[in-house]
Parts: structure tokens; C-alpha cells; sequence
């Protein structure tokens, strides 16, 4: 057992050291060449918030193994050498809410800061509105955790008359109990009566970490549902409206005027609207005509993009169409496996969370299985289920972004990355990661039980004053299950059409 505990350990350091070096990689290929060289603290807090995300998200099948190491103990308390994962959980779960309440806001607003000012003012700006919300986040805390910041457990109170040690032992449906005529003492018979609350004061630090799930359970709900559907079928979809030939010379040069004329329009209403910046008249209008702006470039580079695949150029223009063709289909495949992925999820939550009693275990018994061909597989396939729920947040929030009003885009693009963008993707992915967690670790119940994790979120969080009722009557997995729905009929009716081309582009007035 003491080796298997030590494997556990070098397992653990050595993935954190990899994900570490892979998220340094994503940095230094997605940022925009005007961030080479510079803005070096936003760098390091994305790469630390990349690198909490998804270590995050590995530590709940780290949580399942590291129980798996105690599975010979008489109880868990007898395993000493095991990992402390619950004080690792709550470590991690703070340092999450610190990063996205404020320590990347920080960044943002140093980051975003007018560049005509010293370092030291941009610092005292940013330091401001950072200190600002600390203090509304600190009082609102403070003030709920005195209030509400307690669990409240529902528990039966049972209870056996006395009698004297028998010989045998004889026990029945008809006779739970020890002692004749005595019923109380089984969960199964008990009166109504013998339920009762039982009360206590969770500590400070679950108390964050499950508020900070709850803000993060709406994003999930919301992205999550949306992503589950659109990311799989995004890919297939994209597959169904590919270029299905190379275009002609003379249509080439058609479109690409048009391309031409759009973008002008599109520079001429940006410089308008950095002129509108630099009187001071930033309003409600600015803001809107500045995101309308952002979704026409982005609209603009995408038929770039759609126009250069139709109409290959250069020597290897043959090679390049090939390959063209091969990502297509790449795109398909992948859309297919993520179809069934999504599927298996959306059926496992109906299955498993929303009808009660379970159905089955379903995704639960599969990895039991896994485990019992080799003892790795199923944590990995536990591990993989929880990575893709992550991905379709993310899927779900870019593809939101590009279609609501509110909503501010910030893209992730190779070599194009701004450091603003990426601060934001990381706080959305952290603030979603947990969510994505106790997700998982309620979903999985059954393959992840006598866990930290399902301590802290299966017990602490779904018990506490306020709120329990949301998870009570499963508000978040219907919300869910029903936005994938809406999801899937909407690529069905309208995911094969081809984007036509957006008229002549003007700022509202």
C-alpha cells in the first residue's frame, strides 16, 4: 500500500510539471506578436490559471485512485499515506476564486490601462477597482456566512429498546430490530416522525468555494448545455458546408472585391469610433457600435479564411487543397465520436440524476469495468468524460459570444491572441472548472463515492442554508439537459445552411 501511495505522489508531480509546460506552450503559440517581449505578469496569470484549471479537473480521478489505495483498510482513517485531498481540494477551490475575482480582473484592468500612463499609475488604477470589489466581496461573504453559512443535514433518528445478549441471532423483514416488536431502529420502517434536521456551521473556506460553485453552476448550466450539443455538431456541420470544389479565377477576384470593400467599411467605422474615444464620449451607443465592430471582423475573417480554402494559391495549391479536404474529414470523425460523447452524457443524466430511483448506474458501471481490465483505465476514461464536459463550456461560450448582443467576444486565435482575451477565457474556464467538478462528481456518484470531493460537494454543498434547494429538485441538470435539447433542434433546422455574406456594415446612430 506504501508503494502504491508513493506511485501516486510521482504520478501527481509529474503531471503538474507537464501541465505546466503545456500551457506554457499554448501561451507562447496564441499570443499576438504585439505581447512578445512584454506583459509579463498577465502571462504568468494565465499560464498559473490555465495550469489550476486543469489540475483541477485531473485531481477528481487523483481523489478516485488515491481512494482506490485505501480500498484494503478497514476504514479510511487507518490509511495514513494517502493523500490529504481534501485539504488539496480546498486549496485549489481558493486559489480558483482568488484568480478570478481578482487577481485576473487586476491583470485585466493593468493590462487594459491607458498606455499614455506610468506603470506605476496603471497599477494604482487597477489596485482600485480591484481593492473596490474586495471590499463589496468581502462584506457580502462575511455577511452571508454569518447569516446562512450553515448545513443542514437530514438525518433519521433511530433507536432499539435493550435486551439481554440473545443466543441467536435472529433478524427479518418482520424483525429489523433487537428486541420484539421493536421497529425503529430500521431506515427502511421508521416513522415519518424520527426524520429530523441536524445543523452545523461549515468552515469559511467551503463556504467560498460553494458560492463560487453556484455563480459557476449558472455559466455551466447556460454554456454547458449549449456546448454539449454545438461542439460535435459544430464540427459535423462544418463538414456538410465545406468548400466542395476550388473555385474559379474570376469568382476568386468577385469575392475577394467585396472582402475588399467590407473591410474598408470596417476601418473607416473603427477609425469613427476611436475618434468617439478620444473626445471622451464613450456611451451606451459606443459600446454597442464597438461590439457590432468586433462581430464583423470576426465575420470578415472567417469568409477570409472560407475564401482562401475555395481558391488555393502558390506552388503547393494542390497540396494545400488536399489538405483542406483532410481536415474536413478529420472534423467529421472527431464530430461523430463527440456526438456519441454527448449523447452518452445527455443519457447518463437523465438515466442517472433526473429520474429517481437511478435507472441504472450507466457511465458509473462502465468505468468500474474499465477499472477491473486495468486498474488505470477507467480513471482515465472518468478523466476524459470530465475534460470534454470542460471543452463543451468553452464550445458553448464562444459560440454565445458570437450571437448575443451582451455578451463582450473575446476570440482565441493562433498567433492573434491578445493577452485581454486570454485572462478572460482563463477566468470563465476557471469559474466553470469547478462547476464542471462538482458536475462530475455528483453525475458519478457511484464510481466516485467516499471521496473528498463527494464530501465537499456531494454533502456539504448540496446540504447548505439557501441554496440546497437548487440541487434539491436538480434545477442545474434540467436547465442543462434542456438547453442541449434546444441546442440539437436548432443545428437540425438551421446548423446545414451556409453562411450568406453580411451586407453593407454602418454604425447605428
Amino acid at each position: 500500500m506504501g508503494d502504491f501511495n508513493l506511485a501516486l505522489v510521482i504520478v501527481a508531480v509529474v503531471v503538474c510539471i507537464i501541465v505546466f509546460i503545456f500551457n506554457v506552450y499554448l501561451l507562447v503559440n496564441y499570443q499576438h506578436p504585439d505581447d512578445a517581449n512584454q506583459a509579463y505578469f498577465p502571462k504568468f496569470v494565465v499560464v498559473l490559471g490555465l495550469s489550476v484549471a486543469a489540475i483541477s479537473i485531473l485531481m477528481l480521478p487523483a481523489d478516485v485512485a488515491n481512494r482506490q489505495a485505501c480500498q484494503h483498510a478497514i476504514y479510511n482513517g487507518a490509511c495514513n499515506l494517502t493523500l490529504p485531498m481534501k485539504d488539496l481540494w480546498l486549496a485549489i477551490y481558493i486559489l480558483d476564486a482568488v484568480l478570478v475575482f481578482f487577481i485576473i480582473p487586476f491583470a485585466m484592468f493593468y493590462y487594459e490601462g491607458d498606455q499614455d500612463k506610468t506603470v506605476g499609475k496603471r497599477i494604482t488604477s487597477a489596485l482600485l477597482w480591484v481593492g473596490t470589489t474586495a471590499i463589496v466581496c468581502g462584506l457580502v461573504l462575511g455577511i452571508l456566512y454569518g447569516l446562512i453559512g450553515k448545513v443542514d443535514f437530514t438525518v433519521m433518528h433511530l433507536s432499539s429498546s435493550t435486551t439481554s445478549f440473545p443466543n441467536t441471532w435472529d433478524f427479518s423483514s418482520a424483525q429489523p430490530c433487537i428486541g420484539s416488536g421493536t421497529r425503529q431502529c430500521s431506515a427502511y420502517s421508521a416513522s415519518a416522525s424520527s426524520e429530523k434536521t441536524w445543523t452545523m456551521r461549515t468552515t469559511f473556506p467551503e463556504y467560498v468555494v460553494a458560492l463560487a460553485t453556484i455563480v459557476g453552476s449558472v455559466l455551466f448550466a447556460i454554456f454547458g448545455g449549449v456546448g454539449i450539443a454545438c461542439l460535435p455538431l459544430g464540427l459535423i456541420f462544418s463538414f456538410i458546408r465545406r468548400p466542395k470544389a476550388v473555385i474559379t479565377r474570376s469568382q476568386y477576384i468577385k469575392e475577394a472585391t467585396e472582402l475588399g470593400k467590407k473591410a474598408k467599411e470596417l476601418k473607416k467605422a473603427a477609425d469613427s469610433l476611436h475618434q468617439e474615444e478620444r473626445s471622451g464620449s464613450k456611451g451606451r451607443k459606443w459600446r454597442k457600435n464597438v461590439k457590432a465592430v468586433e462581430k464583423e471582423v470576426l465575420q470578415l475573417e472567417e469568409d477570409v479564411k472560407l475564401l482562401e480554402e475555395m481558391y488555393p494559391q502558390g506552388e503547393k495549391a494542390e497540396t494545400s487543397w488536399a489538405m483542406t479536404v483532410l481536415g474536413y474529414l478529420a472534423k467529421l470523425v472527431l464530430g461523430i465520436l463527440g456526438l456519441i460523447v454527448s449523447v452518452a452524457w445527455v443519457a447518463h443524466i437523465v438515466i442517472y440524476l433526473l429520474i429517481s430511483p437511478p435507472l441504472s448506474p450507466f457511465l458509473n458501471e462502465v468505468f468500474i469495468k474499465l477499472d477491473s481490465v486495468w486498474g488505470l483505465l477507467g480513471t482515465v476514461a472518468f478523466a476524459f468524460f470530465c475534460f470534454y464536459l470542460l471543452l463543451a463550456v468553452i464550445a458553448g461560450a464562444m459560440m454565445l459570444g458570437l450571437r448575443l448582443v451582451f455578451v463582450t467576444i473575446h476570440p482565441m486565435k493562433w498567433g492573434a491572441t491578445l493577452m485581454n482575451s486570454f485572462l478572460f477565457n482563463v477566468g470563465l474556464i476557471l469559474l466553470c472548472s469547478i462547476s464542471v467538478i462538482q458536475f462530475c462528481s455528483t453525475a458519478f456518484a457511484y464510481y466516485a463515492q467516499a471521496t473528498a470531493a463527494q464530501e465537499i460537494f456531494g454533502h456539504t454543498l448540496e446540504s447548505l442554508r439557501g441554496i440546497r434547494y437548487l440541487y434539491k429538485y436538480n434545477v442545474f441538470q434540467i436547465a442543462f439537459v434542456a438547453l442541449a435539447g434546444l441546442t440539437f433542434v436548432y443545428y437540425a433546422a438551421f446548423g446545414w445552411r451556409r453562411k450568406k455574406p453580411s451586407g453593407r456594415f454602418q454604425l447605428s446612430s
